[in-house]
């Protein structure tokens, strides 16, 4: 509510300062502010696929948003820019996690470091960064058991994994990224501050909007919590990823009436 009051009310004195009386030009300027929310946070992004650092990223979300898809993606798009790629499979307690995990990781062609099922995530995390270093790897993902963000012993796993990594990073920099459902509704903007507590989220990865959803709850999440959309999914394939554009956002978010019927 408070995003949305605050862009009605930019729009309202734009459309009086500028004589705006028309839908369309008024529509233009909410596709300009909602742009304008998104391209301020978004200044401070960083590159992860084609950033010289080397980096380590914590991946974390609910169950069922699509983390272990999103990393594959990371990964063949940072691959393909020539970076040495690293997995962790910190997801221990999903069944099956691991096997997927290691799936991506043959198709991709990324080793993925992994203990058995079950076992300490944290000590996962501690020897990816430690092959990392060993092989000169220049980006790690850390997957992560997907939690929901109102388990309080699980947010408390998670934010040991968080300091096991920053702990042993080096002279990697650390990352956090939340993975968000684009068909999340406000329930998504508690997600992200309860994560954002939690390790310090630095970007989001907004998957599935391949379909109707808009995605609409990352303007709650960069109005309120600064948080910037880094990438977007756009479909299931590993090459169904892309660098998030505010503008295009914002057009597809408040299309005009005929391009709406299309």
């Amino acid at each position: 509510m408070d995003t949305t009051m605050a862009l009605v009310d930019r729009v309202r004195e734009r459309a009086k300062n500028e004589q705006a009386t028309e839908p369309s030009a008024v529509r233009s300027l909410l596709r300009d502010e909602i742009a304008s929310l998104l391209t301020d946070v978004k200044s401070a992004q960083p590159d992860l696929i084609q950033d010289d650092r080397k980096t380590v990223v914590l991946i974390v979300g609910v169950n069922g948003v699509g983390k272990t898809t999103s990393i594959a993606k990371l990964a063949q798009a940072a691959k393909t820019d020539g970076r040495h790629v690293l997995l962790a499979a910190a997801d221990t307690f999903r069944a099956g996690a691991i096997e997927q995990l290691q799936l991506w990781g043959d198709r991709v062609g990324v080793d993925v470091i992994a203990h058995k099922a079950g076992s300490d995530p944290g000590a996962v995390a501690y020897d990816a960064l430690a092959a990392a270093k060993a092989r000169s790897a220049e980006l790690v993902l850390v997957d992560t058991a997907g939690r929901l963000h109102t388990r309080h012993n699980l947010m408390e796993e998670i934010k040991k994994v968080n300091r096991i990594v920053r702990r042993e990073a080096g002279d990697y920099v650390c990352r956090a990224l939340l993975v968000m459902d684009a068909t999340t509704g406000q329930n998504g903007l508690l997600q992200a501050r309860a994560f954002t507590e939690a390790v310090g989220c630095d970007g989001v990865f907004l998957t599935k909007l391949d379909g109707t959803a808009k995605g609409g709850i990352v303007l709650a999440i960069a109005g309120e919590l600064k948080l910037p959309v880094w990438f977007i999914g756009t479909g299931e394939h590993v090459d169904d990823l892309s660098s998030f554009d505010p503008a295009r956002f914002a057009n597809a978010l408040v299309p005009e009436p005929a391009e709406a019927e299309l």
